[in-house]
């Protein structure tokens, strides 16, 4: 039967098969706990709600919101009317805001409430935007020169909570868009389509991928603003899942506590946010013996910090691959059945690696000479296609460098081996270019942070006029480390690992290293920090 995907029918499944299934929503004042057919009842009310206010399908629908139930409830309400979800990252430039919401044409904005004073500040450069929603525990709304300005519980409290959910949705319409965290240039905007976001869950499910299901506990960590926390509340809702919404500016503290308290099963997040919550788990005292995998994707996760969660805690750490174009599911490192044999050191070094594609989607690796040989050593960077990989960016000329011959060229550059396992070498623009050989980055920096005294490491290129570029490590010591760690100490950690020329010329000490607006290391910004610190001798 030809019946269309929808991401309304997502929620429909949930209000009727997991009505009591519970969503519990840390907000600003208020831990919420409500269950599935309360979620639909207020997803209907809010669909019925935005109706009044005029928006229609293909409208864009902003928000600028933390982890909690409202946004959840506007992450199927948007796309459950035919209009368009258009999650927007807080941690953005102003200016990169502004430039967002113009560019996709938002009609309307839901706003957390300790959001409100940046878009008091933006609000008159805002040209399409026609009404504010804010989204707050409190019954008065804030003074603010932003008009129109509604309340969202008072939006719900006059909406229909028999609303119906739209039946003639075109599964290849757009139901979502995000836009990249603007490393270079201007963001750029992906559009996901309602078919490419339920095939997404479905992948979401598979046993071999996160395999999330009914009986899961799921505590998304990264932002719904970030790739639509990597698909994990369309998924979940889906299947009946529980779900932890960790809300606004959470602490490693409160997910260590929410881990414990609410028995969490599955979370997703960066590897800084595991870096935070180790150390949390360090000094505290917490039971986290419910948990049955870590998903941790967005950079590499330094192979020490694997060691760390499963040797001392005894939590399945899982490493994933993907991207604002992936809607973001690529690849995910899981043992297969016959490498269960392998050696302890050998099953740390394959679950290091970013591991095999998901199904459904296919890849290539390719060099400066072709496709690469699947050998574990020749580099070349990751091509994807498939049904949840973006064809374009939106209204954007940059599409025709990243979209070429119906593949998606990541940018990332790999190696593949004999099981068709991947491993992230670097990004094409970080890579390191010494006497006409390439150095990767990404390699020395985990390196690095599996020495028991280093919290963060991040290596960036400085020019040098005899070599071309040559690599600078900069580090930051866990606190209260043993001060007689020196730059001597590390390179002689390093040296039994690589060759002599890819050691870094310098180990420079840093008391925090910038990061983006998703929890990535700012190398751009680095860069220029190292310059000021260091220059190359003559």
């Amino acid at each position: 039967m030809q019946v269309p995907l929808s991401v309304g029918s997502l929620l429909e499944h949930a209000e009727k098969f997991f009505p009591k299934k519970e969503i519990i929503s840390q907000t600003h004042d208020i831990l919420h706990r409500l269950n599935y057919k309360e979620i639909g009842q207020r997803t209907r009310r809010l669909m019925s709600a935005m109706d009044e206010l005029g928006i229609r399908n293909g409208d864009r629908v902003g928000t600028l919101a933390w982890n909690h139930h409202r946004h959840l409830e506007i992450y199927f309400a948007a796309p459950g009317m035919g209009s368009v979800l258009h999650t927007i990252n807080i941690r953005l430039s102003p200016e990169d805001i502004i430039y967002i919401i113009n560019h996709a044409e938002d009609k309307i904005l839901f706003i957390d409430e300790d959001i409100l004073p940046l878009i008091e500040h933006i609000h008159t450069h805002l040209t399409t935007v026609e009404a504010f929603v804010v989204m707050t525990d409190k019954a008065e709304l804030p003074e603010t020169t932003i008009q129109p300005l509604y309340s969202y519980e008072e939006l719900l409290s006059a909406g229909d909570p028999a609303y119906e959910f739209a039946k003639d949705i075109d599964e290849n319409q757009p139901a979502g868009m995000c836009y990249t965290s603007a490393t270079t240039g201007k963001p750029k905007g992906v559009v996901y389509t309602h078919r490419a976001i339920v095939l997404h869950s479905f992948a979401l499910g598979l046993a071999d991928t996160a395999a999330i299901s009914e009986s899961d506990v799921s505590m998304p960590v990264v932002p719904q603003f970030h790739v639509n926390a990597w698909g994990t509340p369309f998924a979940c809702t889906w299947f009946g899942s529980t779900q932890v919404m960790p809300g606004p500016r959470f602490t490693p503290k409160r997910l260590a506590e929410f881990i414990e308290k609410f028995n969490v099963t599955i979370t997703a997040g960066v590897p800084t946010i595991w870096l935070g919550l180790l150390r949390e788990l360090d000094q505290g005292n917490y039971d986290t013996s419910s948990l049955r995998a870590v998903l941790c994707g967005g950079s590499a996760a330094p192979l020490g910090l694997i060691k760390a969660f499963e040797e001392k805690y005894n939590i399945p750490f899982y490493h994933a691959y993907g991207a604002t174009e992936t809607t973001p599911l690529a690849t995910i490192s899981r043992l297969k059945s016959y490498q269960q044999d392998l050696s302890k050191e050998e099953r740390f070094q394959e679950r290091s690696r970013q591991g095999i594609l998901v199904p459904g989607l296919q890849m290539k690796v390719v060099g400066e000479k072709g496709e690469v040989e699947w050998n574990g050593k020749e580099m070349g960077e990751l091509l994807l296609k498939g049904p949840w990989i973006a064809d374009e960016y939106y209204r954007d000329t940059r599409s025709n460098d990243a979209f070429i011959d119906g593949w998606f060229h990541t940018g990332d550059v790999v190696t593949v081996d004999e099981e068709g396992t991947i491993k992230i070498v670097d990004r094409t623009k970080d890579l390191i270019k010494s006497g006409g050989e390439w150095i990767s980055s990404v390699e020395i920096e985990n390196a690095i942070m599996a020495h028991d005294a280093v919290f963060e490491a991040c290596v960036v290129a400085i020019p040098d006029d005899k070599w071309q570029e040559r690599p600078i490590a900069c580090v930051v010591l866990h606190e209260g480390i043993d001060t007689t760690i020196t730059k001597e100490t590390i390179l002689e950690f390093l040296s039994p690992q690589f060759p002599k020329w890819w050691l870094p010329d310098d180990i420079l000490f840093f008391e925090d290293i910038p990061k983006s607006s998703v929890g990535k290391f700012l190398k751009r910004e680095l860069r220029e920090q190292v310059k000021a610190r260091y220059s190359p001798q003559e």
